[in-house]
């Protein structure tokens, strides 16, 4: 059992000492909700008094940007992977870039435009990825469910952008916290099975 008492619902709570831009939020195993179950969510935004932004970095599609758009315009996209960037919008594809600053750790350009996205992937170092869809928290959701231990916060790495962004991406970064959380990566999906 995992509460010995009932938690109150207190995520309409901000809390303004939270501070979640930047940081990865790693389902906890618990978490089987549907898209967000073993997820690694960049937490692209986020404030006590507009909510939080991210997208699911691990839940690739099978897909590319060629098998959506096939104007000529998107052809030197067209071999970018499609994620899956959370339940918020999904009728919506857009382009994100990654890469990595020695002094200030991951930076980011979210929803660019088609021009940026086509001169951020000739950049080295820097990862396009387009998703449908992104994942949204309103004003006190997320601290809520951080304190209901629904998500495990750590910052990226720069090793971040060289790993596959699959599913065993949860596995990889979880195993690396701490020995709790390398016992927490290596459970079986459903322990009873065994």
């Amino acid at each position: 059992m995992r509460y010995s008492a009932p938690v109150p619902d207190d995520s309409a709570t901000p809390d303004p000492a939270i501070q979640l831009r930047g940081s990865l939020l790693l389902a906890d195993p618990s978490l089987r909700d549907g898209i967000f179950d073993h997820s690694v969510v960049l937490m692209a935004e986020h404030s006590a008094a507009a909510g939080a932004f991210g997208l699911i970095l691990n839940n690739p599609t099978g897909r590319v940007v060629g098998d959506y758009l096939k104007e000529p315009e998107f052809a030197p996209l067209s071999r970018i992977p499609v994620f899956n960037g959370g339940p918020v919008d999904r009728e919506q594809l857009t382009f994100s870039a990654f890469w990595w600053n020695r002094k200030s750790g991951l930076r980011w350009a979210i929803r660019i435009s088609l021009e940026d996205a086509i001169k951020h992937a000739h950049k080295s170092g820097t990862i396009v990825h387009a998703f449908v869809g992104h994942s949204g928290w309103s004003p006190g959701q997320v601290e809520g469910e951080l304190r209901r231990s629904a998500w495990i916060k750590t910052p990226p790495a720069p090793e971040l952008l060289g790993a596959e962004h699959d599913r065993q991406l949860w596995r990889s970064i979880l195993r690396q916290l701490s020995p709790f959380h390398r016992i927490l990566a290596e459970a079986p999906t459903n322990p009873v099975l065994n």
